[in-house]
């Protein structure tokens, strides 16, 4: 498959209509209409749909934009990594993994306090889901990877060394204006006729099991292909959202965090590959000096 594809694809995905895609790409609207249609006959399934406000991918769509753009961001990298050795630059920069709330979070934090100490450094972020990011450590690509275990959880393997970092409490998030913003904790019964919205499997099965220990079930009847997307429709009034607590210091500001009485919580982990002799000592560095500082995670 040509990867351009894809990549219109994942823009289309991300700005939520063809139009936009196509000036952003710098292609006519009818080319990269073309070219999701030549996608779905590709795959034999719809991956895009129509909405008021533009498009948005089916559910088979939003399954193959996660794997698109990470294969999209991959072939970045290799890209990247053959030009340094045109260039001359020998040292491999230091692969950090993160889920989307911890590369949005508290990883960039974590990182500035790592270059103050070891000077300049190269280094590269790889935003993913928890499983797919250490699934990568296995495999070698990453050097370090920050993840939580929300559900599904992540599978043992002894080829991967972990460390338990400390707790991470959910909030709820909620437009700027709603009634209840600037107010917490609140009961998880007290949103029971609220629209959600959800972004991952892992968040909506925290929320669904929240609400069930206190007898309410959670109406997620939006769902959006990112966080991004999902705070955009918080900020506007359409729903509110579950996020994890470590992604309050970088919410936009037309939106408000709330704690939860009794929260939901995950464990924030960073795991790397066991017994391997690490090319770059920076990676024990990061994590022990800068991920592990007191105050940054709870239940320390």
């Amino acid at each position: 498959m040509d990867l351009t594809v894809w990549r219109a694809f994942v823009t289309v995905c991300r700005v939520g209509s063809l139009s936009a895609a196509a000036a952003e790409l710098n292609h006519t609207q009818s080319a990269v209409s073309r070219q999701i249609a030549g996608l779905e006959r590709q795959l034999g399934v719809p991956l895009m749909e129509r909405h008021a406000r533009g498009v948005r991918p089916t559910p088979a769509g939003e399954v193959f934009r996660r794997h698109a753009l990470a294969t999209l961001n991959e072939a970045d990298r290799a890209v990247r990594a053959v030009r340094d050795v045109r260039d001359g630059v020998g040292d491999r920069p230091l692969a950090i993994g993160a889920t989307p709330s911890l590369a949005a979070g508290i990883v960039p934090e974590a990182v500035r306090g790592l270059l103050r100490q070891a000077g300049s450094i190269r280094w590269s972020l790889l935003p993913g889901l928890s499983a797919q990011l250490h699934g990568r450590v296995i495999a070698g690509d990453l050097d370090i990877a920050v993840v939580t275990d929300a559900p599904p959880g992540l599978a043992v393997d002894p080829r991967a060394e972990r460390r338990f970092l400390g707790l991470d409490e959910m909030v709820v998030v909620l437009p700027a204006g709603h009634p209840r913003a600037g107010y917490g904790p609140v009961r998880i019964e007290a949103l029971a006729d609220e629209t959600w919205v959800e972004d991952n499997d892992g968040s909506a099965a925290l929320l669904r099991q929240h609400a069930a220990r206190a007898g309410v079930s959670a109406r997620i009847d939006l769902a959006a292909a990112d966080l991004p997307g999902k705070l955009a429709l918080v900020a506007t009034g359409h729903a509110i959202a579950l996020i994890p607590g470590v992604l309050t210091s970088a919410l936009r500001a037309d939106v408000t965090a709330v704690g939860l009485a009794d929260p939901p919580t995950r464990r924030g982990i960073y795991t790397i590959p066991q017994g391997r002799q690490h090319g770059w000592c920076g990676v024990r560095a990061f994590a022990v000096t800068t991920l592990e500082r007191p105050g940054r995670w709870r239940g320390r």
